[in-house]
């Protein structure tokens, strides 16, 4: 966690640092400071959502960046009462480095960093513990450091390998051909004058269960397992795959557990990705994983307890880096990374939104997805063709005329996967693309809704000579308006006069 000054201070905040940052909760709620006291908040990847939340609430958050998963902060955003702005996450930290978010200060430094370490070296190098995150980039752009050593969870000393940013033109490639390449040192070097606190802490990881599995997900899970033995079957992946990335959430957690149940029947398996969830382990426990590397642990409480009593067997097959290294465009396209994510909506034309909902609304953030969709072999969106509604008994539509916002454009996705079935998109068209994200991805329920479009839009803009990417521009959101309107995406008919 990172803070500044020139008006709030500007704050950084370690991903799991939590006993400092709940003592100035305690302090600005005791003395009534609630609006008073504000932080520019910048956040290694996500903190503890226990403690950003409890900020929230008493309104000590000025600005934040840049990925978050807390509601209150997320309601904060939502609200305006919380400056936020979004950034991929392998350019945040240099980014930071260029002083991009320091510009009003003289030096362009922040001015307090919060760091968790889980221990120490003799030189007084940091070891972090399950993340890493910009963690390197804060410490050498903080002017004030406050490390909290956390004595609940052990030391992970040996886990890390760890870079620090160089700034161009002295900029040096990543030297890495396969996720258990080392390159670095395995603790953040730091700078002992700049040190102002060592704080116990003995927090332990305070973390949430899984959103378990259901029929959805792992049918969207077996689609998208049928989809990489037909590309082995082609000869355009090997049979232990290339480096596998995936997003968080219950989708990723059973494509996962699909590659570990031994149905899938892929050996030797590595992962390159940003975050580590529970079904890793099973992966592990399966022997088809060999090797995982990532800058965060985001394991459940049961995860943690299971991580830690089998130290000695995971040990030496993980690997954690900074999350300029975990995310680097260069390392993910050198790997031939298979990239795997969730969004919030796909178009008929393969755009993607994986932030707003309806165009508006900030969820978490764009994190590290577009880092991994833009660079990888093999460009996954993997979704529901439906979401749950209160007011309509198939859901909302995730696939739609157009997305209300675009994180991920048709230039970068190579695969839309969800339970219907998978479209594979390569090389095709808009119109190609339409209709086979229409067949094959779209809810049975909303297929003739979202067929009728795209023939009319086809018919129109062909007629006037402007048919590449055919829209009907003053309809194009019909459903998304129906749904606020009425509580529903099903339109009757599509009112082509409007």
């Amino acid at each position: 966690m990172a803070v500044t000054s020139a008006g709030p201070v500007s704050l950084v905040l370690d991903i799991l640092s939590r006993k400092v940052p709940t003592a100035m909760a305690d302090y600005v709620e005791a003395n009534n400071l609630q609006g008073q006291l504000k932080y520019n908040l910048f956040v290694g990847a996500s903190s503890g959502a226990e403690t950003e939340n409890r900020w929230a609430k008493l309104n000590m958050i000025e600005r934040r960046a840049p990925h978050q998963v807390g509601k209150e902060i997320a309601k904060g955003i939502n609200h305006g009462n919380i400056k936020f702005f979004d950034k991929h996450l392998s350019m945040f930290p240099v980014d930071l480095m260029y002083g991009f978010y320091t510009r009003e200060k003289a030096n362009n430094r922040l001015d307090v960093a919060i760091v968790e370490a889980s221990a120490i070296t003799e030189d007084g190098g940091v070891i972090p513990g399950a993340s890493v995150g910009a963690s390197p980039e804060i410490i050498q752009m903080a002017d004030k450091i406050i490390i909290e050593v956390n004595t609940a969870a052990p030391s992970f000393e040996g886990l890390h390998d760890i870079t620090m940013t160089d700034l161009p033109p002295r900029r040096k490639p990543f030297l890495i051909m396969a996720p258990e390449d080392r390159i670095g040192t395995p603790h953040i070097p730091i700078d002992p004058e700049r040190v102002v606190a060592i704080v116990e802490s003995d927090y332990p990881d305070q973390t949430q269960p899984n959103a378990p599995e259901d029929e959805n997900s792992r049918a969207i899970a077996s689609n998208l397992i049928e989809f990489l033995k037909y590309e082995v079957s082609k000869g355009r992946l090997p049979e232990n795959l290339l480096p596998l990335q995936s997003g968080i959430g219950n989708i990723a957690n059973a494509v996962i557990g699909g590659l570990a149940s031994g149905g899938a029947n892929f050996k030797n398996l590595k992962v390159w990705t940003e975050v580590l969830q529970d079904s890793f382990l099973d992966l592990f426990d399966s022997g088809n994983l060999d090797f995982a590397t990532a800058t965060s642990i985001r394991f459940s409480p049961d995860g943690f307890k299971r991580f830690y009593d089998n130290w000695d067997q995971y040990y030496s097959k993980l690997l954690l880096r900074s999350q300029a290294v975990s995310n680097s465009p260069e390392i993910i396209r050198r790997l031939g990374v298979i990239g795997m994510n969730t969004p919030v909506e796909v178009d008929i034309y393969a755009h993607a939104n994986s932030t707003c909902v309806l165009g508006s609304r900030m969820l978490n953030g764009l994190g590290g997805s577009a880092d991994f969709l833009r660079s990888a072999k093999y460009s996954i969106m993997h979704t529901p063709s439906t979401r749950p509604s209160k007011t309509d008994p198939t859901g909302v539509s995730c696939i739609v005329p157009m997305c209300t916002h675009v994180d991920q454009t048709e230039h970068d996705l190579d695969v839309i996967v969800t339970e219907q079935g998978f479209a594979d998109v390569r090389g095709l068209s808009p119109r190609e693309r339409a209709r086979v994200i229409i067949k094959k991805c779209a809810h049975p329920d909303y297929v003739p809704i979202l067929e009728d479009y795209f023939n009319k839009a086809e018919f129109e803009c062909l007629r006037k000579g402007m048919g590449h990417e055919p829209h009907m521009l003053f309809n194009s959101f019909d459903m998304h308006k129906h749904l606020v309107d009425h509580g529903t995406m099903k339109l009757n008919k599509w009112d082509w006069n409007s």
